[in-house]
């Protein structure tokens, strides 16, 4: 089914990418207020509840615009729906797009309204000094200009059960840093005989091959990983990667390890006390307090450090809202004067506190200081310590690939490929760097 799905993309993918002007500019009578403004996102549950209620208060605040929100499953769901809604002309005005769309949707500057532009034209402050350079990074093109508006941004962080280093004669005040201080530590864990295994990690690629390259400051691909252009070209398949995936089989052997999925579905083994230590996104914090009955904290993610340059800073995952085109100018004008509501310090500090998702502006964090949010949870400043460690270079400024969701999928392939023993680590991310680069060509021809 999976599969179905990804290639399900990749066929509109194409013809979206090639397609302008299918959906027009829509006809321009005069406005009848209030303007309905359709909303798609990729969240659900408490996440998704929560932006519904963002909605309605901005909607109770004026009269002229009703946001709607409109839940599309997950992230790849949304994308998948607004590509087809786009191509029969019925496309929502706003769309959340998961980090690694990013390139496909720069790609199509034809079917987007660039948020710099909108605010702009609309008179909407909209400063990038003022948003997290490590986000702003993402979502902007060479010059600076940010072209989708940040939202719910998140990076990953190094969780540990404190009960459970505690059991073991482990200091939960001073956690493992390295990836070799992450082995001591499960052995002493897995000693006490009350863990299936030491750690586990969500989101496998992101959290170990595009943050883990990040936070290495070495690069998964070339043109400062697609940045500086779209004829780049995968290079995770050098010794840093190799061997790090190699440590993986090696301590999954031993238990160690232990392998939970390709999405977020480690989180139970972290939660019910069964793994000790968990690598996972920041915004998974409120699902961990809610769930888990011990206690627990978080630090940096490790490294490996005979690596020069580690650690350096973690990129982010999450979304972003993108505007789609075809709308009037009355639509845009709600549009731009709702980004302003979501931008402003006590919504995002509102926001990054209820979810866990990072604060996109300066102003929210300093806000959230001042609550003292991070005497009381500690944990989320401490994703931000992590982000912003050091300026980012060509290597962990964040990632530019189209296609990149079916290339994600690639390096899942062939990760999984070894630690099912069916390729040796270099084989596997070999095939990856081939069958992505082969998709890369393809995307390439599309903006061209």
């Amino acid at each position: 089914m999976k599969k179905l799905m990804v290639v399900g993309v990749l066929v509109l993918l194409v013809p979206f990418m090639a397609f302008a002007g299918g959906a027009g500019e829509a006809a321009a009578p005069e406005a009848e207020y209030p303007l309905e403004i359709e909303m798609w996102i990729g969240l659900g549950g408490e996440l998704g509840q929560r932006i519904e209620e963002m909605a309605a208060d901005f909607n109770a605040m004026q009269d002229r615009y009703v946001v709607s929100v409109v839940e599309q499953g997950d992230y790849e769901e949304a994308m998948t729906s607004a590509i087809a809604a786009y191509r029969a002309g019925n496309q929502p005005h706003i769309l959340q797009v998961y980090e690694v769309g990013t390139g496909t949707f720069m790609g199509a500057r034809e079917v987007i309204m660039p948020v710099y532009e909108l605010m702009a034209e609309y008179g909407r402050p909209m400063n990038p000094d003022e948003y997290l350079s490590q986000v702003t990074a993402y979502y902007s093109d060479l010059d600076g200009n940010m072209l989708s508006f940040p939202f719910n941004s998140s990076t990953p962080i190094f969780y540990y059960n404190v009960d459970a280093f505690r059991e073991a004669g482990l200091d939960p005040n001073n956690p493992p840093r390295t990836w070799p201080e992450v082995e001591e530590a499960a052995r002493a864990l897995m000693a006490t005989g009350n863990y299936s295994a030491g750690f586990t990690f969500q989101w496998p690629s992101w959290t170990n091959v595009e943050n883990f390259s990040a936070w290495h400051n070495v690069p998964l691909g070339t043109r400062a990983n697609g940045m500086l252009g779209w004829d780049t070209e995968l290079v995770l398949n050098d010794d840093v990667r190799v061997r790090h995936l190699q440590a993986l089989v090696d301590w999954q052997a031993e238990d160690i390890f232990q392998y939970g999925g390709r999405r977020g579905d480690a989180g139970p083994l972290f939660t019910s006390g069964d793994v000790p230590m968990y690598i996972a996104s920041s915004a998974a914090y409120a699902g961990i307090a809610r769930t888990a009955d011990f206690e627990f904290d978080a630090s940096f993610m490790p490294y490996w450090p005979d690596v020069a340059g580690a650690p350096q800073n973690s990129i982010i995952g999450g979304g972003s809202l993108w505007v789609m085109g075809g709308h009037s100018d009355a639509e845009y004008e709600g549009i731009a004067e709702f980004f302003a509501y979501l931008s402003s310090a006590e919504v995002q500090a509102e926001w990054h506190q209820f979810s866990g998702y990072l604060p996109v502006t300066y102003a929210a964090w300093e806000l959230s200081r001042e609550q003292g949010f991070y005497d009381r949870i500690p944990i989320h400043n401490t994703a931000i310590e992590q982000i912003t460690l050091n300026p980012p270079t060509e290597n962990s400024r964040g990632l530019r690939f189209g296609m990149f969701p079916q290339i994600r999928n690639v390096i899942l392939d062939g990760m999984e490929a070894a630690l099912t023993g069916d390729m040796t680590p270099q084989a596997a991310l070999d095939q990856a760097v081939q069958r992505g680069n082969q998709l890369l060509r393809e995307f390439e021809q599309t903006v061209r």
